[in-house]
């Protein structure tokens, strides 16, 4: 029964998410809040969603090391194999006005501090506070150079504000009810599987549990590799793995303070952080991740959950 619930738990996980960012657009476009600010607030925060309902509920439930790996697992998947198995169809764009390399660069900050915390032992509740107040600071001051930059996002559905009533407050409902029981029978199934193969939950929360919440993000970049729209994907996972650092952690750390075991601290993180340095040079230079870079990412990928299972 254990796969069966990390299925169905990824699965309602997917579902209730989406459910929930359609909604929230609506909401908030009613609202009268801005394309830009719904971009950097609600949109970003709905796709995130399922990770952070995993982490809280991970950490409550006695299970910090799939908390921690959720996250840092989720980010490594993000960049080697949401970024990777796009590029095997169509090259990945890097060059842009200097608005992804400043979000770039700020997530590698983010990464060093996870892994100076990592160090310390702990994500306590100061970090938590600490963590959000940077995001805090990050997202205002995107949301201060786009205003007035004209620039509308198209991934936003332009019927959204004209949504029904009746079908927006269904779409809320079924999201706000559905994460927190698709997280428990993936964290339960996943906890399972751990149990009967002889892995660490640490491994599991890295690998399983942190590719089910990656879904959303790669079947998204599939689309638009399919679409020929390859120019959002770069900076969808910057954002994306921001969040989960300052966002899904802080809060987490909130509400449970996170303990750290070392094996993130001297494996896990580092190498996250190391696959996020690796695009650098492409942003750097402008050079398209092409299909050699991209086999090369998913390549690395698979090394990484083999040395994650051999190393928890």
């Amino acid at each position: 029964m254990s796969i069966f619930y990390v299925i169905g738990g990824a699965a309602l996980l997917i579902f209730a998410g989406d459910a929930l960012v359609r909604g929230a657009i609506s909401l908030a476009l009613r609202a009268g809040l801005s394309i830009a600010l719904v971009s950097l607030t609600v949109v970003a925060f709905g796709t995130s969603a399922p990770e952070l309902v995993i982490s809280v509920q991970a950490a409550l439930e006695g299970a910090p090391d799939i908390a921690l790996g959720n996250v840092v697992g989720s980010n490594v998947a993000n960049v080697l194999l949401v970024l990777g198995a796009p590029a095997l169809l169509a090259p990945i764009v890097t060059r842009d006005d200097g608005e992804v390399l400043r979000n770039y660069l700020f997530m590698v900050g983010a990464s060093i501090l996870l892994l100076a915390l990592a160090w310390y032992g702990i994500i306590g509740r100061i970090a938590g506070i600490v963590m959000l107040a940077l995001l805090a600071g990050f997202l205002m001051n995107a949301y201060g150079r786009s205003v007035g930059s004209g620039v509308v996002d198209d991934e936003i559905d332009p019927d959204s504000a004209a949504m029904p009533t009746a079908r927006m407050a269904a779409l809320l409902g079924f999201g706000l009810i559905g994460l927190p029981i698709g997280a428990h029978f993936l964290i339960e199934g996943a906890r399972e599987i751990a149990a009967s193969i002889g892995i660490s939950e640490a491994a599991i929360g890295l690998t399983l549990v942190a590719l089910g919440t990656s879904l959303p993000e790669l079947a998204a970049s599939l689309a638009a590799a399919w679409r020929g729209r390859m120019e959002v994907a770069l900076g969808n996972v910057i954002g994306s793995n921001l969040l989960n650092i300052l966002a899904i952690l802080g809060i987490t750390a909130l509400v449970s303070p996170i303990p750290v075991s070392n094996s993130f601290a001297v494996l896990d993180i580092p190498i996250m952080l190391a696959t996020t340095l690796f695009l650098l040079p492409y942003l750097v230079t402008g050079k398209a991740i092409g299909r050699k870079s991209g086999i090369m990412l998913v390549l690395f990928y698979c090394v990484f959950v083999v040395l994650v299972v051999a190393g928890n």
